[in-house]
Formats: C-alpha cells, sequence, structure tokens
C-alpha cells in the first residue's frame, strides 16, 4: 500500500482512481462500510470494465479539522496516524494520503476543495463518503453539492448511509464516549477490535516491581483516547519500529491514579501475566483494551491491595483464556 503525506506525493502520472475522504478516526465499523464501499466500485463488475480495476485512495488528514477550526477543541483519537493507515490497507485502499490540514486549507471553497484534492491530483472517477459527508470553508459542501461538483469534474458520487447499531449511530463521537466511561466492550464491538494505546514505556515508582506486579507503564503521545479510570483486562503488545506486532501478553491493566499511595497522577500500566522477566524500558507498545474488571479503589493496607491485585489478575487470565 502506497503511504503518501501531502497531495505533492502523488505520482504526477497518476491515473483515475476511486477515492474515498474523512477523518476516519478509529476506522470503525462505519469507517469500515464506507471504505467497502469504494472497493466494491473500484472491482471489474461495479461498470469499470472487465479488464482493470481502478485503484482505491483514502483521502484523510491531519491534525484533525477541529483542532485548526477550533483551536484547543482536539478530540481524543481513537487511533494514531500510522495505524489509521494500516487498518485502511487492511480494508483494501491501494493509496492513503494523509492531507496536511492547515488554516489555508481550511478556507478553501467547496469547489476549490473538490477541484484541488480530488480532481487534479487523484483523478477522481468515482467519489464515496459517507452520508453526513461535510466539506469546504464553514463545511459549506454536502454530499448534493459533492454530486454537482462531480457533474462538473467528470466523477460520481455516492453517499453511504450511516451505520447504526441498536438504533445508535455508530461514530468516533459515540465510541469516545463509551471509553471514557470505560465501556470498552461496547467500544470494540463498534470499532470491530479491541481499543488500542500505544506508547512508549517509562521507568515509574516501580510499586509493581515492588509488589510482586511489575508493570509496562505507557507514555502515549497527546490527544491520545484513554479509558475511563479502573482495572481492565486486556493484551500488552511489543511493537516493531514499522507499528508491526513482535510479541504480545495476557495483561492486567490500571487506568487512573494509584490512590492507596496517594499519587494523584493519573498512568497507564499494563501487568504482563506471570512475566517478571521482561525488559520493556524505552519500548514502543501498544495495550489492547479487552473488557473493564472495576473501578479504582483506595485500599487501608497494601496488603489488601494486593490480596485485590491476586485476585485481578486471576480474573484477567479466565476472561481472556474464555475469549481466545
Amino acid at each position: 500500500m502506497r503511504r503518501w503525506h501531502g497531495l505533492d506525493e502523488v505520482p504526477d502520472d497518476w491515473g483515475s482512481s476511486v477515492i474515498t475522504i474523512g477523518v476516519f478516526d478509529g476506522v470503525h465499523r462505519g469507517h469500515q462500510r464506507i471504505v467497502g464501499r469504494a472497493v466494491e466500485l473500484a472491482r471489474a463488475d461495479a461498470g469499470y470494465g472487465a479488464d482493470r480495476r481502478l485503484p482505491v485512495v483514502v483521502v484523510t488528514f491531519d491534525p484533525h479539522p477541529d483542532e485548526i477550526v477550533r483551536p484547543g477543541s482536539h478530540p481524543p483519537f481513537l487511533s494514531t496516524t500510522r495505524r489509521r493507515a494500516d487498518l485502511l490497507g487492511g480494508l483494501g485502499a491501494d493509496s492513503v494520503c494523509l492531507v496536511p490540514f492547515t488554516y489555508e486549507f481550511s478556507q478553501l471553497d467547496p469547489d476549490e476543495f473538490v477541484r484541488t484534492v480530488l480532481a487534479d491530483r487523484l483523478h477522481a472517477a468515482a467519489v464515496v463518503v459517507g452520508a453526513d459527508f461535510r466539506f469546504g470553508h464553514k463545511a459549506a459542501g454536502d454530499v448534493p453539492l459533492l454530486a454537482t461538483l462531480g457533474e462538473k469534474y467528470d466523477f460520481s458520487t455516492e453517499g453511504v448511509p450511516l451505520l447504526a447499531d441498536d438504533g445508535v449511530t455508530i461514530s468516533s463521537t459515540y465510541i469516545r464516549e463509551r471509553l471514557e466511561a470505560g465501556d470498552v466492550a461496547t467500544a470494540a464491538k463498534e470499532l470491530g477490535r479491541p481499543h488500542r494505546v500505544e506508547g512508549i514505556v517509562y521507568r515509574g515508582h516501580m510499586r509493581g516491581r515492588q509488589l510482586g506486579f511489575p508493570t509496562a507503564n505507557l507514555e502515549s503521545p497527546p490527544h491520545t483516547a484513554i479509558p475511563g479510570d479502573g482495572i481492565y483486562a486486556g493484551w500488552l503488545v511489543r511493537l516493531e519500529a514499522d507499528g508491526s506486532e513482535q510479541e504480545r501478553w495476557p495483561a492486567a491493566i490500571s487506568v487512573g491514579p494509584n490512590a492507596t499511595f496517594g499519587e494523584a497522577e493519573r498512568t497507564v500500566e499494563a501487568y504482563a501475566l506471570d512475566r517478571d522477566d521482561l525488559d520493556l524500558y524505552g519500548a514502543h507498545v501498544a495495550i489492547d483494551f479487552i473488557t473493564r474488571l472495576r473501578g479504582t479503589e483506595r485500599f487501608d493496607s497494601v496488603e489488601d491491595l494486593v490480596a485485590q491485585m491476586h485476585q485481578d489478575v486471576d480474573r484477567t487470565r479466565e476472561l481472556l483464556t474464555e475469549n481466545k
């Protein structure tokens, strides 16, 4: 899969393509439906002739447009830009174009947006977007206007209906709300996979090691969507430099302050079950959240805390064995 950082990296000889465009934070099930439809349109049996398949290009943005349009309002992101591209590639995208979303870019009117992004560089033959897609300065453009501009610039337009689950529209906003509430199971259902938090392991207070449960303390990038405070069952994953998985371990995960020791700092740390030999300092790792075990508590004694940690580990082992 090709990755372009900006439209300037699109090859000069790039031909026609089927394009889908959006932030796609989290690449949740609703996004998967949109990309899947773009892939369908690119196939030979979708009307482009039996002898060829058009490439599928996903256009997405960094930083999040909200940060430019409303500075300081950057929502917690559900995936890093690299993981977003990996997930989109796994859905069948041939290229992912990460467009820098600048103030100047935000000022493009709908016609300029379409000409600059879709027509001049990517030579759109078809454009697939969500039914609520908005574009151009002050979000003036919608799907009907995109279809009208498509007639001008010679591409077809399709707005894919939003996906709902039990009457709730699947959206990045809804998934963030579930994560904030600690409901990682529902978030995983709507994402189509466990929510992942990536980061670098740093040296903490080493209290876990002193208590017999050495943990990897995770320093994640700014604006990462961290689940609400609590104890979780999940997986600790060591990542290669390119983001691919190197090794994974079942893990009991703590999110929040350590109230028993009077610490107010909010941390994310994971104990790889039955492993006290791991040296992960400085490593790039990920935590995949499966389910919430309980809320955070302040214990009257270290002995009470350790007893509860043993119970958390046993419950984690049980749950992850059931869900293999």
